[in-house]
């Protein structure tokens, strides 16, 4: 009972952390949402899907990604990218491949500082035990982990902040 109430904070702690509808900046005239993205040869990579800052969303056929401002060059009211479609969604895919291969028993679990809070204990398609560094163990959804390139796995909390669900969540396991 502890593990899927600490589990739910953890949900609502990332989804707070993520923004589920970002909001984009002011697109200036050369970049706005809609435009077409091309490599040099004008093939197309994907249009504009939003602005975030300095960062440009873009939509190939099968991802979205953020990417600077600055790897686009506005050329007769389009963007050039340095990649083709298949090369930009290849290098997707290889972080994808790679984050996800970091989700594996005995990885680092940093927060969001990048403080270590424990490891995976175990983890299947859905859920992750956490061995955490004071001992307790808390399963959280898979969905809550990120894994990096560097082989550790992020949650959306910082220490302070799981330390907190955990001993809330035995508190109120404790009165029930």
């Amino acid at each position: 009972m502890m593990n899927q109430f600490v589990a739910k904070l953890v949900g609502v702690a990332l989804l707070a952390a993520a923004p589920i509808a970002p909001t984009f900046a002011q697109a200036s005239p050369a970049i706005a949402v809609g435009t077409q993205v091309t490599d040099a040869q004008g093939g197309q990579v994907g249009i504009v899907a939003g602005l975030n800052g300095e960062n440009v969303m873009v939509r190939t056929d099968k991802h979205e990604v953020l990417l600077p401002k600055s790897s686009f060059t506005p050329s007769n009211g389009k963007l050039l990218f340095g990649m083709t479609q298949a090369q930009l969604n290849a290098e997707v895919e290889k972080s994808t491949a790679a984050a996800d291969a970091a989700l594996v028993a005995g990885a680092t679990v940093v927060g969001l500082q990048g403080t270590p809070v424990g490891t995976i204990d175990s983890i299947d398609a859905q859920n992750a035990t956490l061995k955490l560094a004071s001992g307790k163990s808390v399963t959280l959804p898979r969905s809550g982990l990120r894994g990096n390139a560097d082989g550790t796995v992020t949650i959306g909390l910082t220490v302070e902040q799981l330390n907190a669900a955990v001993s809330a969540a035995a508190g109120t396991a404790g009165t029930q």
